[in-house]
C-alpha cells in the first residue's frame, strides 16, 4: 500500500466515524452527504473512476426499467430509497 493510499485509508476511517456521529444525533442529511464523500474516497482507493460508476448506474437503471414494478405504497411525504447504497 502506497503512502497516499495509507493517507486515504486514514481519512476514510475518520469520515466513517464522523458519519456514525452524525447518524447518532439524527443529522440524516449531513450523514448522507458524507456518504457521498466516503464513496468518492473508496473509489479512489479501488481505482474506480466516475465513468465506471456512471456505467454501473446506467446499467442498474436499464435493468430496473425492464423489471415489472411492484405497486408502490409510497406517498409524497415519504423519502425515496436510494438506488445505490454505500457498503464496506
Amino acid at each position: 500500500m502506497s503512502h497516499s493510499d495509507e493517507q486515504l485509508q486514514s481519512v476514510l476511517e475518520t469520515l466513517e466515524e464522523c458519519r456514525r456521529a452524525l447518524n447518532e444525533i439524527n443529522s440524516r442529511e449531513s450523514a448522507e452527504l458524507l456518504s457521498i464523500v466516503i464513496l468518492d474516497v473508496r473509489m479512489k482507493l479501488k481505482g474506480i473512476d466516475g465513468a465506471d460508476l456512471k456505467a454501473l448506474c446506467d446499467e442498474m437503471l436499464r435493468s430496473a426499467g425492464s423489471e415489472p414494478q411492484p405497486p408502490s405504497k409510497q406517498t409524497q411525504d415519504q423519502p425515496r430509497r436510494p438506488l445505490l447504497r454505500v457498503v464496506k
